[in-house]
């Protein structure tokens, strides 16, 4: 097995283990029932390790930054939740969603405990300016809702620009990723210089991220992806395709895409037929090469870094970000 990816999964199982002892209390049990289960719904554990990889790249030790990288993977599982109520998802991981599971009134108070424990959970972070990261991390909780209002915004218009498109994705998706980097700078103890090139690195590597999940929604294995695919075409959501897309059609294919923009289109057959016009177009070999070119700038913000194992593992995780298939 690749040495990096031993280590990566040694991270990920220090990260599993905090997060199923994180909750030590059982009731109310309406409460604490689904938040562990929300918290055990398993997943690649990127924000978390990614916190522990860039404490180890700017000279830290990794263990140094495990509360604080749980606390951003409980984080981002506060808007998991709460998202899937505003989208009413009926599966998250191949799971029913809380929602769906128990009812929209947990699911609400779920979301609002999570967000609880991971202010809890940061602040028994031992390294590192806490104030600062407690400002940092309340800043991606800000940014993360105005990201999740700009997504549901744009979802009501007919058209939105890639510009528009990439500061709604640079907030929702890839903000928390660049404060899982900074936080864990700071922990590491980064000069100013190693901490603005592990920002960078994570902002490049978030975007590449969010558009390859527009990608895969598309593309990927539908139990592999562990949700239906084609979700984000029903729903007439503004994805990086979508935006592409509209501003390439004419004629029939750009009446289609404007339908769908419009949660107008006929859902029949409807997922198939805007994937044939995304490969007409040209939008899916675009969205490799956006994928591939913001992967390559993350790889070459890491030059600014010393050469150690957490700069080496950055690098490789961004490769296999760049592969993965869900």
């Amino acid at each position: 097995m690749n040495t990096f990816l031993e280590r990566y999964n040694e991270y990920r199982t220090v990260i599993d283990s905090r997060l199923s002892s994180v909750i030590d209390r059982d009731e109310p049990v309406t409460m604490y029932e689904p938040a562990r289960y929300v918290l055990s719904g398993g997943g690649k554990r990127i924000r978390p390790v990614l916190t522990m990889l860039a404490c180890q790249a700017a000279g830290g030790d990794p263990m140094d930054a495990v509360e604080a990288g749980v606390a951003v993977e409980i984080l981002h599982n506060f808007t998991l939740v709460h998202d899937d109520i505003m989208d009413r998802a009926d599966t998250r991981r191949g799971r029913e969603t809380v929602h769906r599971k128990w009812d929209e009134n947990i699911a609400i108070l779920v979301g609002d405990e999570l967000m609880g424990i991971a202010y809890k959970t940061l602040l028994n972070t031992e390294k590192g300016d806490v104030r600062a990261i407690t400002r940092i991390f309340t800043d991606g909780v800000i940014e993360v809702c105005e990201g999740q209002s700009y997504d549901k915004e744009f979802e009501n218009l007919h058209s939105v620009t890639e510009e528009q498109y990439l500061m709604m994705i640079s907030k929702k998706t890839g903000w928390l990723v660049a404060i899982s980097a900074e936080i864990g700078a700071i922990i590491g103890g980064a000069t100013t210089a190693q901490r603005a090139a592990l920002v960078e690195y994570a902002r490049c590597v978030g975007r590449a991220f969010q558009v390859q999940d527009d990608f895969l929604d598309v593309v990927a294995d539908e139990d592999t992806l562990g949700k239906p695919i084609g979700g984000d075409i029903l729903e007439g959501k503004k994805t990086w395709l979508l935006v592409n897309a509209l501003e390439r059609a004419e004629g029939e294919d750009l009446a289609l895409l404007q339908r769908v923009a419009g949660r107008s289109a006929a859902r029949d057959g409807l997922v198939a037929a805007v994937t044939r016009v995304y490969e007409r177009l040209g939008v899916l070999d675009s969205a490799r090469e956006k994928i591939a070119q913001d992967t390559a700038a993350a790889a070459a913000a890491l030059h600014a870094l010393e050469d150690n194992e957490g700069r080496s593992m950055l690098g490789w995780l961004a490769q296999m970000l760049l592969e993965r298939k869900h």
